[in-house]
């Protein structure tokens, strides 16, 4: 790595080339360590460790088994974090998730209102098949996601730091689910997908031991203070003007073409044509967030544009809509963010 002097905003202490390189060594053997215990899962692993440390949330869609539990339990334990498990199911309600006042009688006999915190006061919080819980309870995490805080009674309680919330969905199962709204979706960082297991990964599998999950023994490589030290160091990680100018780009490349002359279409050709909304501002924030942790997961104290693209696809994938027509034709939005990805690669 190049010497790199600038100041860490968590301890205003100037960033040097050994804290980069410390790390990095973190990143890594985090990595390396999630990847023994959930085997053939290495993308998914590295998105996951890219938007904790980037100060995002995560939605996981994958078909049961597939192991989004156990990751979530392996992380939690790796990074030696309070965790807790939120199971969704139409009757929760908002406070099961928040917490709620409650009427308490002290030993001296006074009674009052007392606030009984929720699991959503924990550092990593596994919101389980949140499509299950209704919009009611949906909406009771948009403000402990967007502002880290809870406000019960008039009171606002601050949530613990750091704090991530991963939320997994089945894709296939509709019935008794309510779909996440674009509100509640632009909160999240990053919307990754679980394929399922290799042959070569699946025979793994069974030369680990099924009397436990790895993640009950798990040994902690960091702690919070470690998560909170480099999530404030990636944020000193340089982008340069070139990289700004693409990560626009990117952004703007997913907006929908302007209609054409006779008004009855978009004017494009490409890809844009099957885009009715684009990513918001939110997004290019994410974008620029996510590739600094990826950077340094390279040793790198600087952005490059493949830092760009390795978190385009995750970012972007939940904040686009298809034109109905283009859904109707068996259009997806994987497929349609690659063609744009592809293209904005190409024009750089």
């Amino acid at each position: 790595m190049d010497e790199v002097q600038r100041a860490n905003p968590l301890t205003g202490a100037p960033a040097t080339d050994r804290d980069y390189a410390d790390a990095h060594r973190c990143l890594l053997d985090l990595q390396a360590l999630l990847g023994r215990v959930i085997v053939g899962q290495g993308e998914l692993v590295t998105h996951l460790v890219t938007a904790v440390f980037a100060g995002g949330h995560v939605l996981v869609e994958g078909l049961p088994g597939l192991g989004k539990t156990h990751l979530a339990k392996a992380l939690a334990a790796a990074l030696g974090l309070h965790w807790a498990r939120v199971q969704c199911t139409p009757d929760l309600m908002p406070a099961d998730v928040t917490g709620a006042e409650v009427y308490a009688t002290a030993a001296g006999g006074a009674s009052s209102f007392e606030f009984r915190p929720g699991p959503v006061f924990a550092q990593l919080v596994l919101v389980d098949e949140i499509n299950r819980a209704t919009p009611r309870t949906q909406a009771a995490l948009l403000e402990a996601m967007q502002e880290r805080q809870v406000t019960q009674a008039g009171t606002t309680h601050r949530l613990p730091s750091p704090f991530c919330v991963l939320a997994t969905q089945n894709p296939i199962e509709l019935e008794g689910t309510y779909p996440l709204p674009e509100a509640q979706l632009d909160r999240f960082m990053f919307k990754l997908t679980v394929p399922f297991p290799a042959r070569e990964s699946l025979r793994a599998l069974l030369d680990v031991s099924l009397d436990a999950e790895p993640s009950d023994t798990l040994k902690a490589i960091a702690g919070p203070a470690d998560v909170l030290r480099i999530t404030a160091l990636c944020r000193t990680v340089l982008l340069g003007e070139r990289c700004k100018d693409a990560a626009v780009e990117l952004i703007m490349a997913t907006q929908p073409e302007p209609a054409s002359a006779d008004g009855k279409g978009p004017a494009d050709t490409g890809a844009r044509r099957h885009i009715r909304y684009g990513a918001s501002p939110r997004a290019l924030q994410a974008v620029v967030r996510a590739a600094r942790v990826r950077a340094l997961m390279a040793g790198r104290p600087h952005v490059d544009v493949d830092d760009l693209a390795a978190v385009a696809l995750p970012v972007l994938r939940h904040r686009i809509l298809l034109r109905l027509e283009s859904e109707l034709d068996g259009l997806d939005t994987d497929s349609t963010l690659a063609s744009i990805i592809d293209g904005w690669r190409r024009r750089l």
